[in-house]
């Protein structure tokens, strides 16, 4: 009778000391992110706290025309017969009450506080009498209501900076005098704007245009996810008026995204998972077959007795000179059911049908022969890239240190593993992390090569098998009206890059020992 071999208590030890410490390490993951958030807020908080301590010594300590700047902006310069920036500051508040009053319409939209009662988004149509057809109805557009509400908030935290702005400077001011020195003119401030104060001068145009182009799309985009803007219930209204209304409608998006209990069947939840998976994997294989792939070549093509090394650089640049898309859409071709590599297994007889290689078939194709090939094409475009990053930083490494490894019997293995590879990893950390947040939203790759597929059988509405976030959410967007879902997914998407990129590079020795290198 043979003997019953048991597993040894060490390998069983083993894997249970592997499963603990990879639950540490998730758990450790989550710990950080979740004391960053509370290091936010609380750091916010302590700065709002200060911001009203000071502003209420100022009250307290400042002189009359400090105090009535509180509440009359310019009334402080204006004390101190600084009438140039007075001036300025007085018009600054009475065209902000005239705007915030008045309520200018556009489109027949309007801002002011109008602008901000309309946040609530209860829109409804008008009727305005016309001399010709005696009546026209405009219906309300909620998209309007809540741009217009948003640049309206805006306009209000640009005035309260101009207001604490006003304060200070009747305040300091105030110190001047108190210091035995004249309060600066309105001509002495404009000279310093191109001198000590000129970072000042050049930023604040470039904080406006980020404010406008950057910030308030942004936070538009991110609103979305808590309304009911989609195109099909809103096509689907019954009064022709309200097609251009939707509502608030709390985190009912996001619950849907992981329950799936959306409307009308669609089961948008029931995919987001296994996209966020397929994502994820991606993500590391994308960059990491490219980055260690692109060191390999760059070792071997810089290697000392290589002939030919222009000639060999030239041949994977070339992957670079051509246009990414062209690049993309040539591979889809070759490898599509009808393209020449199917034909040619066709005529030699070793497939009988052509092979789903990208998943442009029908819904039977493999879908992991399909996300095999996508990382594989993307190795032949990404390599290149970090092959010529590490040809530079190769011919960069001091000699000293291979000098020194060779003087203690060092071998080249060694000398690879302990002085090649630590130098290169320390100087493209940065770029390593970069590279991973692209691939996140490798949006060319995805949708140039496979366009999502293979598709899920069962659904027409679901995400394909090779779909990333960012190509699902172009299709939720634009080909189904998607926009809340979407917004909602867009949010989950920079959650996700914005906490892998602050963590790893915060914990990175490029980060922590960003001058030095051992």
């Amino acid at each position: 009778m043979a003997d019953v071999q048991t597993p040894s208590p060490e390998k069983g030890k083993e894997k249970k000391n592997i499963f603990l410490c990879a639950c540490k390490a998730v758990g450790h993951f989550f710990t950080n992110i979740g004391k960053g958030i509370a290091s936010f807020f609380k750091n916010l908080g302590l700065k709002i706290g200060r911001a009203f301590k000071n502003l209420w010594m100022m009250f307290v300590d400042g002189s009359v025309g400090t105090k009535l700047s509180f509440f009359v902006c310019g009334s402080g310069n204006l004390f101190h017969k600084q009438f140039g920036k007075g001036i300025l500051f007085l018009i600054t508040q009475v065209a902000f009450a005239l705007f915030m009053i008045l309520c200018p319409e556009i489109n027949n939209t309007p801002y002011g506080w109008k602008a901000i009662q309309n946040l609530a988004l209860k829109g409804n149509y008008k009727t305005f009498f016309d001399p010709i057809t005696l009546t026209k109805v405009y219906p309300d557009d909620s998209k309007l209501f809540l741009l217009f509400g948003l640049v309206t908030i805006s306009i209000i935290v640009l005035y309260v900076i101009i207001w604490v702005a006003n304060i200070k400077s009747s305040y300091k001011s105030d110190q001047d005098l108190k210091a035995g020195r004249r309060p600066s003119t309105f001509k002495q401030d404009m000279a310093s704007l191109l001198d000590n104060r000129f970072h000042f001068l050049m930023l604040t145009p470039t904080a406006i245009a980020a404010l406008v182009f950057t910030v308030i799309p942004t936070i538009f985009m991110v609103s979305m996810a808590f309304t009911t803007y989609n195109d099909f219930d809103m096509n689907a209204a019954t009064d022709l008026y309200y097609k251009n209304l939707f509502h608030w409608n709390g985190f009912t998006n996001f619950i849907d995204i992981f329950q799936g209990n959306t409307s009308l069947g669609r089961e948008i939840g029931a995919r987001f998972i296994p996209v966020l998976g397929w994502t994820m994997v991606w993500a590391f294989f994308a960059t990491f077959t490219c980055y260690f792939g692109g060191i390999l070549l760059a070792i071997l093509i810089n290697k000392k007795g290589i002939r030919f090394k222009k000639v060999y650089r030239t041949i994977f640049i070339l992957t670079i000179a051509i246009p990414q898309f062209i690049s993309l859409l040539a591979m889809r071709n070759l490898l599509s059911g009808q393209g020449p590599i199917n034909q040619i297994l066709l005529n030699l007889g070793w497939v009988d049908s052509a092979i789903g290689f990208l998943g442009l078939n029908t819904s039977g194709d493999n879908p992991y022969l399909a996300k095999l090939i996508v990382i594989l094409i993307n190795m032949w475009i990404g390599i290149p890239y970090t092959m010529l990053m590490t040809s530079g930083i190769l011919m960069n490494i001091p000699a000293d240190l291979y000098e020194a490894a060779r003087v203690d019997g060092a071998s080249k293995t060694k000398m690879l593993f302990k002085i090649t590879f630590p130098y290169i990893i320390f100087i493209t950390t940065p770029y390593l992390i970069g590279s991973f947040v692209g691939n996140i939203n490798s949006f060319n790759t995805i949708f140039l090569l496979t366009g999502g597929g293979p598709s899920v059988i069962g659904g027409t509405y679901k995400a394909g098998e090779t779909d990333l976030l960012v190509t699902w959410l172009y299709k939720l967007t634009i080909d189904n009206g998607e926009y809340n879902t979407g917004a909602v997914i867009g949010i989950f998407t920079f959650l996700i890059t914005a906490t892998i990129t602050l963590i790893t590079y915060r914990r990175s020795k490029a980060y922590k020992e960003e001058d030095t290198f051992q």
